[in-house]
């Protein structure tokens, strides 16, 4: 088998209907959909077993008490037969030749990963394509798994971290890629996100954002022993301070200081001198910044600039 399709499902009937239709429609052969029903209460289960029978060849479907995204991917991860896997979020939808340009390239270049680039689709009708496929160094590859194809054997033994954490995506997409020997980037974009769901970008719970902590320390002791130490940094300067400070600096729940300002001390803790950072100096000019301000505690001043600079733009 070519490809597994993985994709947990939690309470996404007003949006699965098109997910699933996009999934069976691949001009791909020779794949797989595994649907991981994590415990809906909705009438998600109900949609799933009608695309089960209606396509058997397809899809295969497991209902799950809910036990959050990380251990429904895994489990799906388990259940695969493809030489690779390929992920997508049930709110979500794929171009009809998604996977079969992802395998295509995957092949012809051998490569372990394979990267394609994303339209965010907004509620208003209007999108933008976001170029997930031009990174460097590889370091800086976007963490979302869904515009990816991971050969199989290289996830042995690398798992998405499970309960209901967020930033699982980035634990899993950094060891995969760190160990990844070849890379393929895809200049198409092949799959569709669709922004304005409750999710880790798009919320209000402040305190849930310092599970990136936890997610950090777990790359740290993975990452320190193989030599990754600037590596490592350059994971703190953008993913704690420049993107989630960055993001619960916009919210206004009453513990956002606080947060904050755990985020800070943390960042803090791994990079005691920001300007000898190597990591940071790499930097381009206008993120250096937005990560001083941050860094300093005026991530209010950063977000202002942000904002600013959106509105001219």
């Amino acid at each position: 088998m070519k490809v597994s399709i993985i994709v947990p499902v939690y309470n996404a009937e007003k949006f699965l209907t098109r997910c699933l239709d996009s999934l069976v429609n691949q001009t791909l052969d020779d794949y797989e959909v595994i649907l991981i029903n994590d415990g809906s209460k909705d009438s998600s289960a109900e949609i799933i077993e009608s695309y089960r029978k209606k396509y058997p060849e397809i899809i295969k479907a497991v209902t799950v008490e809910n036990g959050g995204q990380g251990r429904a991917r895994n489990i799906g991860i388990k259940m695969a037969k493809g030489k690779y896997l390929g992920f997508a979020d049930s709110d979500d939808w794929v171009s009809p030749n998604m996977f079969k340009r992802l395998y295509e390239k995957a092949e012809a270049e051998n490569a372990d990963l394979t990267v394609c680039d994303i339209t965010e689709c907004h509620d208003d009708g209007s999108s933008r394509v976001i170029k997930m496929s031009q990174y460097e160094p590889l370091i800086k590859i976007d963490t979302a798994v869904w515009d990816k194809l991971i050969r199989r054997e290289l996830a042995e033994g690398i798992y998405f971290p499970e309960g209901k954490v967020w930033y699982e995506d980035l634990d899993f997409v950094i060891r995969i890629a760190l160990k990844s020997k070849k890379q393929a980037r895809l200049s198409e974009s092949l799959y569709f996100y669709r922004v304005g769901q409750e999710s880790t970008m798009n919320n209000n719970n402040s305190a849930k954002n310092l599970d990136i902590i936890k997610i950090m320390e777990g790359l740290k002791v993975f990452m320190m022993p193989q030599g990754y130490e600037e590596e490592f940094k350059s994971l703190v300067l953008n993913h704690v301070l420049l993107e989630t400070v960055k993001r619960v600096e916009k919210q206004n729940s009453c513990d956002k200081k606080s947060v904050i300002r755990q985020l800070r001390e943390y960042v803090h803790l791994n990079i005691p001198e920001l300007g000898k950072c190597e990591s940071y100096k790499a930097e381009t000019r206008n993120r250096r910044i937005i990560m001083y301000l941050n860094y300093h505690g005026l991530s209010c001043l950063s977000e202002r600039i942000l904002k600013l600079k959106n509105n001219i733009s």
